[in-house]
């Protein structure tokens, strides 16, 4: 089976049938990405997105497993691969030193349900760009999100959007480690008093509105033990598929 390395991003959307999960992880080819594809598979892979060097992988295992040990022997340990849960788990069987890991939810959104149609600066119900509230956001990270892995002025953390009640920022969330065309929304987050009352959800809503204008579509990562937050996110339109990550043992 020939492995051929995919030169720019319009070879990466042909190749995985613009999947919105492969060119997340091709993240534009910029520099440090990479992929392949070989025979049904493809793989895509970047350093540092959300948190971890990330290697997706997309097709049938009996071609996948061969293209991710030719990936990783490129790229490193240090990836990760991750994808559809079943693909993921036959892989990690066929590829000596990988182990499968925890699955979670990868949910993408094109088209919002009920938007307000609203694309300005500050939606109508007061959800905008927090501009110079770094400080704000972290004190409330700490308190409230501490597992959160998007914080301000993380490397590939670009804004923060929230709401304030009484001057108070009440929620956040973040455009945090987006591709050219896959916005991904992160750092979810409501301030303890102020739950349960559909505020993060108005942030969502807001922010994946924002990122399918700036990207074309959104997405996001969930833990499956997260049921309040992925009904959240299937309320704002996301569709949710479960996948499973994997790493190299030493």
């Amino acid at each position: 089976m020939v492995t051929r390395e995919l030169r720019t991003p319009a070879d990466v959307r042909s190749a995985c049938g613009d999947d919105d999960l492969v060119m997340w992880a091709a993240q534009g080819l910029r520099p440090g990405a990479r992929a392949w594809a070989a025979g049904g598979a493809v793989a895509a892979g970047c350093p540092g997105i959300s948190r971890w060097d990330r290697l997706v992988v997309q097709g049938p295992p009996r071609d996948a497993a061969p293209l991710v040990r030719h990936a990783l022997a490129e790229l490193g340990p240090s990836y990760r691969p991750l994808g559809e849960a079943e693909l993921i788990r036959q892989v990690a069987g066929a590829v000596d030193g990988l182990r499968a890991g925890p699955c979670f939810s990868w949910m993408s959104l094109t088209e919002l349900h009920h938007d307000t149609g609203d694309t300005g600066d500050t939606g109508e119900d007061g959800v905008g760009w927090l501009d110079g509230a770094e400080a704000e956001i972290t004190a409330l990270l700490a308190a409230d999100a501490p597992d959160a892995y998007a914080v301000p002025g993380g490397a590939g953390v670009r804004r923060w959007a929230g709401l304030r009640d009484g001057g108070v920022i009440a929620a956040v969330a973040a455009d945090a480690w987006s591709a050219p065309d896959v916005g991904l929304l992160a750092g979810v987050a409501t301030r303890a008093p102020y739950r349960g009352r559909g505020l993060a959800e108005r942030v969502c809503r807001w922010v994946s509105g924002r990122l399918i204008d700036t990207y074309g579509r959104a997405a996001l990562m969930v833990d499956d033990d997260n049921p309040a937050a992925i009904r959240v996110y299937e309320r704002i339109g996301y569709r949710r598929r479960q996948v499973m990550t994997s790493s190299v043992t030493t």
